[in-house]
Protein backbone atom coordinates (compact mmCIF):
# COMPACT_ATOMS: atom_id res chain seq x y z
CA UNK A 1 0.00 0.00 0.00
CA UNK A 2 1.24 3.00 -1.08
CA UNK A 3 1.52 6.35 1.28
CA UNK A 4 -1.30 8.52 -0.16
CA UNK A 5 -3.44 4.76 -0.33
CA UNK A 6 -2.52 4.57 3.52
CA UNK A 7 -3.62 8.45 3.83
CA UNK A 8 -6.83 7.57 2.21
CA UNK A 9 -7.48 4.59 4.45
CA UNK A 10 -7.23 6.99 7.33
CA UNK A 11 -8.77 9.72 6.67
CA UNK A 12 -12.23 7.16 4.68
CA UNK A 13 -12.22 4.93 7.79
CA UNK A 14 -16.03 5.20 9.99
CA UNK A 15 -13.72 4.67 13.31
CA UNK A 16 -11.37 7.45 13.12
CA UNK A 17 -12.67 10.06 15.82
CA UNK A 18 -13.60 13.73 14.49
CA UNK A 19 -10.44 15.50 15.76
CA UNK A 20 -8.26 13.46 14.19
CA UNK A 21 -10.37 13.12 10.73
CA UNK A 22 -9.83 17.33 10.60
CA UNK A 23 -6.09 16.95 11.47
CA UNK A 24 -5.82 14.71 8.19
CA UNK A 25 -8.01 17.03 6.00
CA UNK A 26 -5.67 20.26 6.68
CA UNK A 27 -2.75 18.63 5.27
CA UNK A 28 -4.84 16.93 2.48
CA UNK A 29 -2.56 19.37 -0.37
CA UNK A 30 0.67 19.11 1.69
CA UNK A 31 2.14 15.52 0.00
CA UNK A 32 5.20 16.01 1.89
CA UNK A 33 3.57 15.50 5.19
CA UNK A 34 1.38 13.04 4.23
CA UNK A 35 4.26 11.17 3.23
CA UNK A 36 6.16 11.97 6.58
CA UNK A 37 3.03 10.55 8.40
CA UNK A 38 2.04 7.56 6.26
CA UNK A 39 5.35 6.25 4.40
CA UNK A 40 5.55 3.37 7.10
CA UNK A 41 4.06 2.51 10.49
CA UNK A 42 5.65 3.81 13.78
CA UNK A 43 8.23 1.31 14.20
CA UNK A 44 8.25 -1.12 17.68
CA UNK A 45 11.61 -0.83 18.11
CA UNK A 46 13.08 -2.98 21.50
CA UNK A 47 12.58 0.34 23.68
CA UNK A 48 8.53 0.15 21.77
CA UNK A 49 7.49 3.13 20.37
CA UNK A 50 8.19 6.68 20.03
CA UNK A 51 7.78 9.86 17.80
CA UNK A 52 5.65 12.84 16.58
CA UNK A 53 2.31 13.10 18.02
CA UNK A 54 -0.26 13.36 15.82
CA UNK A 55 -2.31 11.25 12.82
CA UNK A 56 -0.42 8.76 10.99
CA UNK A 57 0.89 5.13 10.85
CA UNK A 58 4.16 6.96 11.79
CA UNK A 59 3.25 9.39 14.63
CA UNK A 60 1.94 8.47 18.14
CA UNK A 61 -2.26 8.66 18.59
CA UNK A 62 -4.42 6.63 20.04
CA UNK A 63 -4.31 3.91 16.91
CA UNK A 64 -0.80 3.44 16.99
CA UNK A 65 -0.80 2.94 20.65
CA UNK A 66 -3.91 0.60 20.51
CA UNK A 67 -2.61 -1.40 17.56
CA UNK A 68 0.91 -1.90 19.67
CA UNK A 69 -1.37 -2.75 22.95
CA UNK A 70 -3.25 -5.35 21.01
CA UNK A 71 0.21 -6.95 19.85
CA UNK A 72 1.36 -6.97 23.52
CA UNK A 73 -2.50 -8.58 24.16
CA UNK A 74 -2.07 -11.14 21.72
CA UNK A 75 1.15 -12.15 23.53
CA UNK A 76 -0.01 -12.41 27.01
CA UNK A 77 -3.22 -14.78 25.60
CA UNK A 78 -0.76 -17.10 23.83
CA UNK A 79 0.58 -17.50 27.56
CA UNK A 80 -2.50 -18.11 28.85
CA UNK A 81 -5.08 -17.33 31.27
CA UNK A 82 -3.12 -17.03 34.56
CA UNK A 83 -0.77 -14.36 32.74
CA UNK A 84 -4.17 -12.68 31.53
CA UNK A 85 -5.36 -12.57 35.38
CA UNK A 86 -2.20 -11.50 35.93
CA UNK A 87 -2.57 -8.20 34.19
CA UNK A 88 -0.55 -5.65 32.57
CA UNK A 89 0.38 -2.32 34.29
CA UNK A 90 -0.16 1.12 33.45
CA UNK A 91 2.04 4.50 33.99
CA UNK A 92 2.03 7.77 31.99
CA UNK A 93 4.38 11.20 32.81
CA UNK A 94 3.07 14.63 32.06
CA UNK A 95 4.13 14.80 28.28
CA UNK A 96 0.52 16.05 25.94
CA UNK A 97 -1.63 12.98 25.75
CA UNK A 98 0.34 10.33 28.33
CA UNK A 99 -3.10 10.00 30.51
CA UNK A 100 -4.81 9.48 27.15
CA UNK A 101 -2.94 6.81 25.68
CA UNK A 102 -2.42 5.01 28.76
CA UNK A 103 -6.24 5.06 29.22
CA UNK A 104 -6.71 3.51 25.44
CA UNK A 105 -4.10 0.62 26.14
CA UNK A 106 -6.25 -0.10 29.48
CA UNK A 107 -9.06 -0.08 27.28
CA UNK A 108 -7.98 -2.61 24.88
CA UNK A 109 -6.24 -5.15 27.42
CA UNK A 110 -9.81 -4.69 29.02
CA UNK A 111 -11.31 -5.43 25.69
CA UNK A 112 -9.16 -8.30 25.30
CA UNK A 113 -10.16 -9.73 28.87
CA UNK A 114 -6.52 -8.26 30.31
CA UNK A 115 -6.78 -6.98 33.84
CA UNK A 116 -5.57 -3.36 33.78
CA UNK A 117 -3.52 -1.73 36.67
CA UNK A 118 -4.00 1.95 35.88
CA UNK A 119 -1.90 4.60 37.98
CA UNK A 120 -4.20 7.15 38.97
CA UNK A 121 -2.44 10.15 38.06
CA UNK A 122 1.04 10.49 36.34
CA UNK A 123 4.34 7.95 37.56
CA UNK A 124 7.62 8.27 37.09
CA UNK A 125 9.22 5.19 34.99
CA UNK A 126 11.06 2.75 37.28
CA UNK A 127 7.91 3.07 39.75
CA UNK A 128 5.80 1.47 36.62
CA UNK A 129 9.15 -1.23 36.70
CA UNK A 130 8.70 -1.70 40.13
CA UNK A 131 4.36 -2.07 40.49
CA UNK A 132 5.10 -4.77 37.69
CA UNK A 133 7.35 -6.83 40.28
CA UNK A 134 4.72 -5.71 43.39
CA UNK A 135 1.81 -6.61 41.51
CA UNK A 136 3.24 -9.95 40.01
CA UNK A 137 2.14 -8.52 36.54
CA UNK A 138 2.47 -10.17 33.38
CA UNK A 139 3.82 -7.19 31.63
CA UNK A 140 3.94 -3.01 32.01
CA UNK A 141 3.68 -0.33 29.98
CA UNK A 142 4.88 3.62 30.43
CA UNK A 143 3.39 6.02 28.02
CA UNK A 144 6.73 8.54 27.79
CA UNK A 145 9.15 9.45 25.47
CA UNK A 146 11.58 10.23 28.02
CA UNK A 147 13.83 13.60 27.55
CA UNK A 148 12.28 13.59 24.15
CA UNK A 149 11.83 17.69 22.90
CA UNK A 150 7.42 18.02 23.72
CA UNK A 151 6.34 17.50 19.90
CA UNK A 152 7.12 13.78 20.84
CA UNK A 153 5.73 11.15 23.22
CA UNK A 154 6.31 7.25 23.26
CA UNK A 155 5.57 3.92 24.44
CA UNK A 156 7.24 1.06 26.17
CA UNK A 157 6.44 -2.37 27.08
CA UNK A 158 7.49 -3.86 30.08
CA UNK A 159 7.71 -7.72 31.27
CA UNK A 160 7.10 -9.82 34.21
CA UNK A 161 10.61 -9.18 35.49
CA UNK A 162 9.80 -5.40 35.25
CA UNK A 163 12.35 -4.70 32.73
CA UNK A 164 12.14 -3.57 29.52
CA UNK A 165 11.01 -6.27 26.87
CA UNK A 166 14.29 -7.52 25.66
CA UNK A 167 15.28 -7.99 22.26
CA UNK A 168 13.93 -11.72 21.51
CA UNK A 169 10.70 -10.71 23.70
CA UNK A 170 10.04 -7.21 21.75
CA UNK A 171 10.75 -9.31 18.28
CA UNK A 172 7.81 -11.43 19.06
CA UNK A 173 5.91 -8.54 19.75
CA UNK A 174 6.63 -6.35 16.62
CA UNK A 175 5.89 -9.67 14.30
CA UNK A 176 2.34 -9.66 15.91
CA UNK A 177 2.01 -6.29 15.67
CA UNK A 178 2.97 -6.22 12.04
CA UNK A 179 0.24 -8.54 10.87
CA UNK A 180 -2.46 -6.46 12.74
CA UNK A 181 -5.23 -3.59 10.92
CA UNK A 182 -4.49 -0.61 12.81
CA UNK A 183 -8.39 -0.32 12.90
CA UNK A 184 -10.01 -3.84 11.99
CA UNK A 185 -7.84 -5.80 14.62
CA UNK A 186 -7.57 -4.14 17.58
CA UNK A 187 -10.55 -4.28 20.39
CA UNK A 188 -11.96 -1.59 22.61
CA UNK A 189 -14.45 -1.30 25.62
CA UNK A 190 -16.50 1.52 27.83
CA UNK A 191 -14.44 2.37 30.39
CA UNK A 192 -17.07 2.30 32.91
CA UNK A 193 -18.03 -1.15 31.71
CA UNK A 194 -14.29 -2.41 32.62
CA UNK A 195 -13.65 -0.84 35.75
CA UNK A 196 -17.35 -2.32 36.81
CA UNK A 197 -16.26 -5.44 35.64
CA UNK A 198 -12.64 -5.57 37.84
CA UNK A 199 -10.78 -5.18 34.57
CA UNK A 200 -9.35 -1.98 35.08
CA UNK A 201 -8.00 -1.34 38.74
CA UNK A 202 -6.72 2.16 39.57
CA UNK A 203 -3.95 2.29 41.46
CA UNK A 204 -1.67 4.23 43.82
CA UNK A 205 -0.58 5.11 47.30
CA UNK A 206 -0.16 1.54 48.07
CA UNK A 207 2.64 0.62 45.32
CA UNK A 208 4.32 4.08 45.94
CA UNK A 209 4.61 2.95 49.72
CA UNK A 210 6.11 0.34 48.78
CA UNK A 211 8.22 1.73 46.33
CA UNK A 212 9.90 4.48 48.14
CA UNK A 213 10.57 1.67 51.11
CA UNK A 214 12.66 -0.29 48.70
CA UNK A 215 14.56 2.81 47.45
CA UNK A 216 15.33 3.71 51.02
CA UNK A 217 16.96 0.23 51.32
CA UNK A 218 19.52 1.38 48.91
CA UNK A 219 20.92 3.92 51.30
CA UNK A 220 24.25 3.96 52.04
CA UNK A 221 25.19 6.79 54.03
CA UNK A 222 21.79 9.26 55.77
CA UNK A 223 24.28 10.20 58.63
CA UNK A 224 26.87 12.52 56.56
CA UNK A 225 23.12 14.71 55.66
CA UNK A 226 21.48 14.55 59.34
CA UNK A 227 25.21 15.55 60.87
CA UNK A 228 24.98 18.92 58.95
CA UNK A 229 21.76 19.69 59.25
CA UNK A 230 20.99 23.43 58.26
CA UNK A 231 24.68 23.51 56.78
CA UNK A 232 23.69 21.47 53.85
CA UNK A 233 21.32 22.51 50.73
CA UNK A 234 20.27 21.23 47.59
CA UNK A 235 18.03 22.25 44.72
CA UNK A 236 16.00 20.33 43.22
CA UNK A 237 13.99 20.69 39.56
CA UNK A 238 11.61 17.98 38.35
CA UNK A 239 11.81 19.76 34.72
CA UNK A 240 7.99 19.61 34.90
CA UNK A 241 7.82 15.54 34.52
CA UNK A 242 6.72 12.73 37.18
CA UNK A 243 9.73 13.29 39.65
CA UNK A 244 8.42 15.85 41.98
CA UNK A 245 6.85 13.69 44.78
CA UNK A 246 8.72 10.71 44.82
CA UNK A 247 12.16 12.49 44.82
CA UNK A 248 11.04 15.24 47.80
CA UNK A 249 9.49 12.50 49.63
CA UNK A 250 12.70 9.88 49.56
CA UNK A 251 14.58 12.93 50.07
CA UNK A 252 13.01 13.77 53.75
CA UNK A 253 12.89 10.27 54.29
CA UNK A 254 16.52 10.05 54.75
CA UNK A 255 17.35 13.43 56.20
CA UNK A 256 17.69 15.99 53.75
CA UNK A 257 15.59 18.54 55.17
CA UNK A 258 16.99 21.89 52.91
CA UNK A 259 15.84 21.27 49.52
CA UNK A 260 14.62 24.15 47.74
CA UNK A 261 12.73 23.10 44.63
CA UNK A 262 12.65 25.65 41.21
CA UNK A 263 9.20 26.80 41.35
CA UNK A 264 9.04 27.76 37.55
CA UNK A 265 9.83 23.78 36.65
CA UNK A 266 7.80 22.45 39.46
CA UNK A 267 4.19 21.43 38.11
CA UNK A 268 3.19 19.16 35.50
CA UNK A 269 3.64 20.59 31.71
CA UNK A 270 3.37 18.57 28.64
CA UNK A 271 4.61 22.07 27.27
CA UNK A 272 7.82 22.19 29.05
CA UNK A 273 7.30 26.10 29.02
CA UNK A 274 11.22 26.97 30.63
CA UNK A 275 13.26 24.32 28.71
CA UNK A 276 13.61 24.10 25.17
CA UNK A 277 14.77 20.31 25.59
CA UNK A 278 13.79 18.31 29.23
CA UNK A 279 16.80 17.18 29.30
CA UNK A 280 19.32 16.66 32.01
CA UNK A 281 22.11 15.95 29.67
CA UNK A 282 22.06 19.94 28.32
CA UNK A 283 23.27 22.76 30.53
CA UNK A 284 20.69 24.98 29.49
CA UNK A 285 18.11 23.10 31.70
CA UNK A 286 19.70 23.84 34.88
CA UNK A 287 19.61 27.86 34.30
CA UNK A 288 16.55 28.28 36.53
CA UNK A 289 18.41 25.91 39.39
CA UNK A 290 21.69 27.46 38.94
CA UNK A 291 20.10 31.08 39.66
CA UNK A 292 18.31 29.51 42.65
CA UNK A 293 21.10 27.71 44.13
CA UNK A 294 22.94 31.38 43.81
CA UNK A 295 20.34 32.74 46.41
CA UNK A 296 20.80 29.93 48.52
CA UNK A 297 24.39 28.94 48.58
CA UNK A 298 23.36 25.80 47.42
CA UNK A 299 25.67 22.35 47.82
CA UNK A 300 24.27 20.12 45.14
CA UNK A 301 21.63 20.72 41.75
CA UNK A 302 19.88 17.87 40.89
CA UNK A 303 17.34 17.74 37.92
CA UNK A 304 15.53 14.61 36.69
CA UNK A 305 13.94 14.05 33.28
CA UNK A 306 10.02 14.01 32.64
CA UNK A 307 9.91 10.79 33.69
CA UNK A 308 12.09 10.62 35.90
CA UNK A 309 14.53 7.67 35.10
CA UNK A 310 17.60 10.23 34.28
CA UNK A 311 19.13 12.24 36.39
CA UNK A 312 21.76 15.53 35.22
CA UNK A 313 23.95 16.89 38.66
CA UNK A 314 25.07 20.73 38.52
CA UNK A 315 27.93 21.43 41.34
CA UNK A 316 30.63 24.15 42.30
CA UNK A 317 33.90 23.88 40.76
CA UNK A 318 36.89 25.06 42.08
CA UNK A 319 36.25 28.86 41.55
CA UNK A 320 32.45 28.74 43.20
CA UNK A 321 31.15 28.52 39.24
CA UNK A 322 27.96 25.71 39.27
CA UNK A 323 29.27 23.05 36.05
CA UNK A 324 27.16 20.25 35.43
CA UNK A 325 28.66 16.63 35.16
CA UNK A 326 28.63 14.81 32.35
CA UNK A 327 26.71 11.30 32.84
CA UNK A 328 29.88 9.41 33.37
CA UNK A 329 31.83 11.28 35.58
CA UNK A 330 28.20 11.57 37.79
CA UNK A 331 28.31 7.50 37.57
CA UNK A 332 31.83 6.89 38.94
CA UNK A 333 31.26 9.51 41.67
CA UNK A 334 28.31 6.90 43.08
CA UNK A 335 30.00 3.62 41.72
CA UNK A 336 32.76 4.81 44.05
CA UNK A 337 30.72 6.07 47.13
CA UNK A 338 28.43 2.79 47.33
CA UNK A 339 31.60 0.41 46.99
CA UNK A 340 33.32 2.52 49.26
CA UNK A 341 30.20 3.24 52.05
CA UNK A 342 30.01 -1.07 51.67
CA UNK A 343 32.72 -1.76 52.33
CA UNK A 344 33.02 0.66 55.85
CA UNK A 345 29.67 -1.26 56.76
CA UNK A 346 31.12 -4.21 56.13
CA UNK A 347 28.23 -5.22 53.49
CA UNK A 348 30.26 -5.00 50.33
CA UNK A 349 29.60 -9.01 48.84
CA UNK A 350 32.17 -10.91 48.05
CA UNK A 351 31.37 -11.36 43.97
CA UNK A 352 29.87 -8.05 44.10
CA UNK A 353 29.32 -6.89 40.57
CA UNK A 354 29.10 -3.42 38.72
CA UNK A 355 27.44 -3.12 35.18
CA UNK A 356 27.75 -0.56 32.64
CA UNK A 357 27.26 -0.61 29.00
CA UNK A 358 30.26 -1.30 26.48
CA UNK A 359 30.00 3.00 25.98
CA UNK A 360 30.27 4.01 29.39
CA UNK A 361 33.82 5.08 31.05
CA UNK A 362 36.36 2.82 31.19
CA UNK A 363 37.14 4.60 34.83
CA UNK A 364 34.87 2.20 36.47
CA UNK A 365 37.63 -1.10 35.69
CA UNK A 366 40.04 0.49 38.49
CA UNK A 367 37.67 1.90 40.76
CA UNK A 368 35.89 -1.88 41.25
CA UNK A 369 39.38 -3.58 41.34
CA UNK A 370 40.13 -1.60 44.28
CA UNK A 371 37.15 -3.00 46.12
CA UNK A 372 37.55 -6.46 44.52
CA UNK A 373 34.43 -5.75 42.71
CA UNK A 374 33.67 -7.51 38.99
CA UNK A 375 33.09 -4.78 35.97
CA UNK A 376 30.31 -6.41 33.52
CA UNK A 377 29.37 -4.53 30.03
CA UNK A 378 26.50 -5.16 28.40
CA UNK A 379 25.00 -3.29 24.81
CA UNK A 380 23.63 0.18 25.19
CA UNK A 381 20.05 0.09 27.13
CA UNK A 382 18.93 -0.25 30.64
CA UNK A 383 17.13 -3.28 29.38
CA UNK A 384 20.52 -5.29 28.88
CA UNK A 385 21.68 -4.22 32.73
CA UNK A 386 18.39 -6.07 33.75
CA UNK A 387 18.89 -9.01 31.71
CA UNK A 388 22.79 -9.26 33.20
CA UNK A 389 20.92 -8.98 36.81
CA UNK A 390 17.97 -11.40 36.08
CA UNK A 391 21.08 -13.62 34.84
CA UNK A 392 23.16 -13.29 38.31
CA UNK A 393 19.77 -14.07 40.46
CA UNK A 394 18.75 -17.53 38.03
CA UNK A 395 22.87 -18.72 38.37
CA UNK A 396 24.00 -17.17 41.81
CA UNK A 397 27.49 -16.32 39.98
CA UNK A 398 27.45 -12.15 40.56
CA UNK A 399 25.61 -9.66 43.47
CA UNK A 400 24.36 -6.63 41.66
CA UNK A 401 25.43 -3.56 43.24
CA UNK A 402 24.86 -1.01 41.06
CA UNK A 403 24.79 -0.16 37.49
CA UNK A 404 25.08 2.65 35.03
CA UNK A 405 24.95 4.25 31.21
CA UNK A 406 26.95 6.90 30.24
CA UNK A 407 23.13 8.97 29.08
CA UNK A 408 22.53 10.00 32.85
CA UNK A 409 20.87 5.95 33.52
CA UNK A 410 21.47 4.40 37.60
CA UNK A 411 20.04 2.21 39.44
CA UNK A 412 20.92 0.47 42.79
CA UNK A 413 19.60 -2.67 44.37
CA UNK A 414 17.20 -4.90 42.46
CA UNK A 415 13.61 -3.65 42.80
CA UNK A 416 13.25 -2.01 39.61
CA UNK A 417 15.06 -3.60 36.22
CA UNK A 418 15.29 0.01 35.05
CA UNK A 419 17.39 2.94 35.62
CA UNK A 420 16.06 4.98 38.42
CA UNK A 421 16.47 8.61 39.02
CA UNK A 422 14.60 8.69 42.47
CA UNK A 423 17.10 6.18 44.00
CA UNK A 424 19.91 8.23 42.01
CA UNK A 425 18.54 11.77 43.80
CA UNK A 426 18.88 10.28 47.37
CA UNK A 427 22.22 8.51 46.94
CA UNK A 428 23.79 11.68 44.94
CA UNK A 429 22.87 13.94 48.22
CA UNK A 430 23.94 11.37 50.26
CA UNK A 431 27.41 11.73 47.94
CA UNK A 432 27.65 15.60 48.31
CA UNK A 433 26.80 15.78 51.88
CA UNK A 434 29.50 13.10 52.55
CA UNK A 435 32.11 15.00 50.50
CA UNK A 436 31.13 18.29 52.71
CA UNK A 437 31.70 16.25 56.13
CA UNK A 438 35.14 15.64 54.79
CA UNK A 439 35.79 19.34 53.64
CA UNK A 440 35.01 18.71 49.74
CA UNK A 441 32.46 19.81 47.16
CA UNK A 442 31.72 17.10 44.70
CA UNK A 443 33.95 18.31 42.02
CA UNK A 444 36.47 18.21 44.64
CA UNK A 445 35.40 14.53 45.39
CA UNK A 446 35.81 14.22 41.57
CA UNK A 447 38.75 15.12 41.04
CA UNK A 448 40.70 13.24 44.02
CA UNK A 449 38.91 10.41 42.38
CA UNK A 450 40.77 11.27 38.74
CA UNK A 451 44.20 12.18 41.10
CA UNK A 452 43.92 8.03 42.05
CA UNK A 453 42.80 6.40 39.22
CA UNK A 454 44.17 8.54 36.36
CA UNK A 455 42.33 10.81 34.18
CA UNK A 456 39.52 9.78 31.77
CA UNK A 457 37.82 11.82 30.02
CA UNK A 458 34.54 10.72 28.18
CA UNK A 459 32.69 12.25 25.38
CA UNK A 460 29.39 12.33 23.32
CA UNK A 461 29.04 13.88 19.65
CA UNK A 462 25.44 13.43 18.20
CA UNK A 463 25.37 13.99 13.90
CA UNK A 464 21.72 14.52 13.70
CA UNK A 465 19.92 13.57 10.29
CA UNK A 466 16.04 14.04 10.27
CA UNK A 467 13.84 12.74 7.69
CA UNK A 468 13.83 9.98 5.21
CA UNK A 469 17.20 10.92 3.64
CA UNK A 470 18.15 11.30 7.15
CA UNK A 471 17.71 8.05 7.59
CA UNK A 472 19.33 6.55 4.58
CA UNK A 473 22.40 8.73 5.34
CA UNK A 474 22.99 7.19 8.66
CA UNK A 475 22.84 3.70 7.11
CA UNK A 476 25.50 4.86 4.83
CA UNK A 477 28.11 6.19 7.50
CA UNK A 478 27.77 3.01 9.30
CA UNK A 479 27.93 0.55 5.99
CA UNK A 480 30.97 2.84 5.46
CA UNK A 481 32.54 2.78 8.27
CA UNK A 482 31.87 -1.17 8.81
CA UNK A 483 32.90 -1.93 5.55
CA UNK A 484 36.26 0.09 5.51
CA UNK A 485 37.40 0.83 9.21
CA UNK A 486 40.19 2.97 10.05
CA UNK A 487 43.14 1.57 10.43
CA UNK A 488 44.42 4.74 11.94
CA UNK A 489 43.03 7.32 14.21
CA UNK A 490 45.17 11.28 14.89
CA UNK A 491 48.22 9.44 14.78
CA UNK A 492 47.41 6.22 16.87
CA UNK A 493 47.10 2.73 14.95
CA UNK A 494 43.41 1.16 15.29
CA UNK A 495 44.04 -2.22 17.52
CA UNK A 496 41.36 -4.13 18.04
CA UNK A 497 37.62 -3.49 16.36
CA UNK A 498 34.35 -4.81 17.94
CA UNK A 499 31.50 -5.03 15.35
CA UNK A 500 28.74 -6.06 17.37
CA UNK A 501 26.27 -6.45 14.57
CA UNK A 502 28.48 -9.28 13.34
CA UNK A 503 29.57 -10.64 16.36
CA UNK A 504 32.89 -10.22 15.88
CA UNK A 505 35.91 -8.95 17.54
CA UNK A 506 39.05 -8.35 15.04
CA UNK A 507 42.46 -8.16 16.62
CA UNK A 508 44.15 -5.54 13.66
CA UNK A 509 47.63 -6.50 14.42
CA UNK A 510 47.28 -10.12 13.91
CA UNK A 511 44.45 -10.56 12.25
CA UNK A 512 42.49 -13.04 14.57
CA UNK A 513 38.81 -12.87 15.01
CA UNK A 514 37.09 -13.74 17.76
CA UNK A 515 33.46 -14.43 18.88
CA UNK A 516 31.52 -11.37 20.45
CA UNK A 517 29.65 -12.97 23.45
CA UNK A 518 27.47 -9.45 23.24
CA UNK A 519 23.43 -9.85 21.00
CA UNK A 520 23.84 -8.42 18.21
CA UNK A 521 23.15 -4.69 17.78
CA UNK A 522 24.49 -2.35 15.06
CA UNK A 523 27.09 -0.64 16.81
CA UNK A 524 31.02 -0.60 16.03
CA UNK A 525 33.74 0.41 18.20
CA UNK A 526 37.54 0.82 17.74
CA UNK A 527 40.51 0.37 20.28
CA UNK A 528 43.67 2.37 19.88
CA UNK A 529 47.06 1.71 20.94
CA UNK A 530 47.01 4.46 23.41
CA UNK A 531 43.94 2.89 25.36
CA UNK A 532 41.81 5.39 23.72
CA UNK A 533 38.28 4.16 22.17
CA UNK A 534 35.22 5.21 20.19
CA UNK A 535 31.83 4.21 19.21
CA UNK A 536 29.35 4.59 16.48
CA UNK A 537 26.10 3.77 17.28
CA UNK A 538 22.26 4.74 15.37
CA UNK A 539 19.88 6.07 17.99
CA UNK A 540 16.86 3.74 18.60
CA UNK A 541 14.99 6.78 19.17
CA UNK A 542 16.17 9.94 17.75
CA UNK A 543 17.35 10.81 14.13
CA UNK A 544 20.90 10.31 14.59
CA UNK A 545 24.08 8.36 14.57
CA UNK A 546 26.13 8.44 18.03
CA UNK A 547 29.80 8.58 18.37
CA UNK A 548 31.16 8.34 21.89
CA UNK A 549 35.06 8.77 22.75
CA UNK A 550 37.10 7.92 26.03
CA UNK A 551 40.61 8.56 26.52
CA UNK A 552 43.03 8.02 29.35
CA UNK A 553 45.60 10.65 30.39
CA UNK A 554 48.18 12.00 33.22
CA UNK A 555 46.34 15.73 33.46
CA UNK A 556 43.21 17.15 33.48
CA UNK A 557 44.63 19.48 30.37
CA UNK A 558 46.24 16.42 28.44
CA UNK A 559 42.98 14.38 28.65
CA UNK A 560 40.85 17.16 27.44
CA UNK A 561 43.29 17.82 24.30
CA UNK A 562 43.48 14.03 23.59
CA UNK A 563 39.67 13.67 23.53
CA UNK A 564 39.13 17.04 21.38
CA UNK A 565 41.93 15.72 18.99
CA UNK A 566 40.08 12.17 18.62
CA UNK A 567 37.11 13.80 18.23
CA UNK A 568 37.86 16.14 15.41
CA UNK A 569 40.05 13.18 13.56
CA UNK A 570 36.77 11.10 13.55
CA UNK A 571 34.25 13.57 12.61
CA UNK A 572 36.66 14.84 9.81
CA UNK A 573 37.05 10.93 8.64
CA UNK A 574 32.87 10.70 8.46
CA UNK A 575 32.59 13.90 6.07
Amino acid sequence: MTYTERYQKWLNSPKIDEETRKELVAIKDDDNEIKERFIKDLEFGTGGLRGIIGAGDNRMNIYTVKKATQGLCEDIKNKGEEYMKRGVVIAYDSRHKSDEFAKESALTLAANGIKAYLFESLRPTPVLSFAVRYKKAAAGIVVTASHNPKEYNGYKAYGEDGGQLPPESSDYVISIIDKLDIFDDVLTTDYDKAVKDGLIEIIGEDVDSAYLAAVKEQSVNEEAAKSLGDDFKLVYTPFHGAGNIPVRRILDMTGVKNVYVVKEQEMPDGDFPTLKSPNPEENEGFKLAIELAKKVDADVIIATDPDSDRVGVTVKDKKGNYITLTGNQTGILLCEFILRNRKLKGTLPKNGAVIKTIVTTDMVYPIADNYKTTVFDVLTGFKFIGEKIKEFEKTGSNEYIFGFEESYGYLAGTYARDKDAVVASMLIAQMAADYKTKGKTLYEGLMSLYEKYGYHKDLLHNVVLKGLDGAEKIKAIMAEIRENPPKEIDGHKVTKVLDVLKGTETDVLTGAVTKSELPKSNVLKFFLDDKSWFAARPSGTEPKIKFYFGVTADSEDGADKKITALRDAVVEMIK
